[in-house]
């Protein structure tokens, strides 16, 4: 009997940071998340299509990074969870903020975002990689998901 060969492409995981611990931000409140998250952004996109990123956070709640997750139109970016929690173990990250803008400038949550608050939230609980809050930026002001208790 001939033996059969299969081939498998190598995994490998890593995480770089390019600085100390204690010259990265530091979180403590939605106000600081939300001008971290606002410098992230550009100009020219927040009132345009919406992107969906997450702030990755050490335990410390000190900013790993930020990562843009989708871009989609002006009513909505696709997001996976599995893309995000890949990132964030990937990143050997305690806590995740989840963040979204709305081009209309409207920063009450949809439906839709209320659902997938929900969800991230279980699933974090199940890695034990808590979602921290969900932040909506505007280009003038935020709507916090923990800070209005829907988390």
């Amino acid at each position: 009997m001939e033996k059969t060969t299969y081939q498998a492409a190598e995994i490998e995981i890593s995480y770089k940071p390019n600085f100390k611990a204690s010259e990265r931000p530091q979180i403590d409140s939605s106000s600081r998340a939300f001008d971290i998250l606002l410098n992230s952004w550009s100009e020219d996109k927040i009132e345009f299509l919406e992107e969906f990123k997450i702030i990755l956070l050490n335990r410390a709640n000190r900013v790993l990074g930020i990562v843009n997750i989708s871009q989609g139109g002006i009513a909505g970016a696709y997001t996976d969870p599995k893309v995000i929690f890949a990132i964030a173990l990937k990143a050997n990250s305690s806590g995740i903020i989840l963040s979204h803008n709305h081009p209309s400038g409207n920063t009450q949550p949809s439906q839709a975002d209320i659902r997938l608050t929900e969800k991230m939230v279980k699933i974090g609980e199940l890695l034990e990689l808590p979602i921290l809050d969900h932040i909506i930026v505007c280009t003038d002001k935020y709507y916090s998901f923990k800070d209005e208790e829907l988390m």
